[in-house]
């Protein structure tokens, strides 16, 4: 416990004793390495060659959920980014903005769940910031992370998508946005859905230590899959086709997505990516995927070709198609 106090007070947000406790015994704790507990007004870094850098938010409604909380999610997400970017996860920093009356058991709760997760891709969370609201100013509690990779192989990238390419997905898609939905619903159904939310690090450096010719990733996150492939193909003037046969759905999502009348292509995902290869390579990257990666769900689910440029062709498994077009609207608010 940081001081007697059980919940988180203004003083912790205040530049005083209380935060600095708060910042020692929470934080430093947790994340402890010698550039972080350094403590300067900046961390030092070591950086090699182009790095990757990114940043991202969380405001996930609820905090915690079947398969993880807003820590891991916070980790898992911006490194995540790096990785789609063939960038080995390195360096990493962590705001927080806490709402006055937060409880310190689940503040310590996300933070050794963000410290386990950070374990995961080797990241190191070097610097960062404690801000405490008064109480109805914020939902429980927000996190920014920004994170800085090594880039191991600079040629993965959305513009060297090409006509011939197949269409790889991780694994089964919709899961993370089915389960926040089951928590917000309160469904209670008989099912062991729980979120993807997971580092993709391990399964991208496997890949890229096996020499596989990756032409862009990109994890599928809000918007889902029905996203980064239209994004995709404007991007690089290409068109999409997607056997809807091959693209693997937990029954689960089918059942809720029937119940809301949501498309499963269009849930978020949080350790669920996209990836484009040469045909020739891409039995290889299953097989790869599957072995170290635990993707058993890995599968090829369409083609990159040259017809109708910018747009996703998808064929139903009555052999009817239809376009694949970008969700509109807001589906499900808060889910990252």
């Amino acid at each position: 416990m940081v001081t007697t106090a059980k919940t988180v007070q203004l003083s912790h947000g205040g530049g005083g004793k209380e935060m600095d406790q708060l910042i020692k015994k929470v934080f430093f704790e947790a994340f402890d390495n010698p550039i972080l507990t350094a403590e300067e007004d900046a961390a030092k870094l070591q950086l090699k060659g182009s790095v990757a850098f990114t940043t991202d938010s969380f405001t996930v409604s609820p905090l915690f959920f079947a398969g993880g909380d807003i820590g891991k999610l916070a980790i898992a997400g911006t490194v995540n980014d790096l990785a789609m970017m063939a960038a080995q996860p390195e360096y990493l920093s962590c705001s927080f903005i806490i709402e006055e009356g937060f409880a310190i058991d689940d503040l310590n709760t996300i933070v050794q769940s963000m410290a386990t997760e950070c374990h995961v891709s080797g990241a190191r969370i070097v610097c960062g910031d404690t801000k405490v609201v008064p109480k109805g100013c914020a939902d429980g509690v927000f996190i920014n992370t920004t994170g800085v990779g090594h880039i191991l192989s600079p040629n993965v990238s959305v513009n060297n998508i090409k006509p011939g390419d197949a269409i790889i997905v991780s694994r089964d898609v919709g899961c993370h946005g089915s389960t926040i939905l089951m928590a917000r619903e309160g469904l209670a159904l008989e099912s062991e859905l729980t979120s993807d939310c997971a580092t993709l690090w391990p399964i991208v450096e496997q890949l890229i230590a096996a020499n596989m010719p990756i032409h862009a990733m990109r994890d599928a996150t809000r918007g889902g899959l029905s996203a980064v492939l239209n994004e995709w193909a404007k991007a690089s003037n290409v068109g999409i086709d997607v056997n809807e046969s091959d693209i693997p759905v937990a029954d689960e999502v089918k059942g809720l997505c029937e119940l809301f009348g949501f498309e499963p292509y269009d849930l978020a995902n949080e350790g669920t990516f996209i990836i484009a290869i040469p045909q020739a390579a891409a039995a290889g990257a299953i097989e790869i995927m599957q072995r170290y990666g635990h993707c058993e769900n890995a599968a090829i689910i369409g083609q990159v070709t040259q017809a109708h440029e910018g747009k996703v062709v998808l064929t139903t498994p009555w052999g009817s198609q239809r376009y694949l077009d970008l969700p509109q609207g807001e589906l499900l608010p808060r889910i990252c």
